[in-house]
């Protein structure tokens, strides 16, 4: 619950970040390699939270069926499948194997 939650606020900062810079700056644009910096900052957060998600359990680092869903999902994703497609097989890949497991 407590990844969730940072997930959220993290995102909520971001967008205010983005929103909110502007304004103070006057009207006046970032430097170009600051704004693809800024624009690279969402994505590498929530990249690293799914990561540590994945893979971590308390202390420890783990591979389980949380770590084949994720395979299973960035292989959708490769083969184009939409992001929902993607996600569903995730998910009920993950389900299964913890089922059986």
């Amino acid at each position: 619950m407590r990844t969730w939650l940072l997930i959220l606020v993290l995102a909520v900062g971001t967008v205010l970040m983005k929103t909110i810079g502007p304004v103070l700056a006057g009207g006046r644009q970032p430097p170009a390699p600051l704004t693809r910096v800024i624009a690279l900052t969402a994505p590498a957060l929530i990249s690293g939270l799914i990561v540590a998600g994945t893979f971590t359990q308390g202390q420890q680092l783990v591979i389980d069926a949380r770590a084949v869903g994720l395979a299973v999902g960035a292989a959708a994703l490769w083969f184009r499948a939409p992001a929902a497609v993607a996600l569903l097989l995730a998910a009920i890949v993950c389900a299964v194997l913890r089922l059986i497991t």
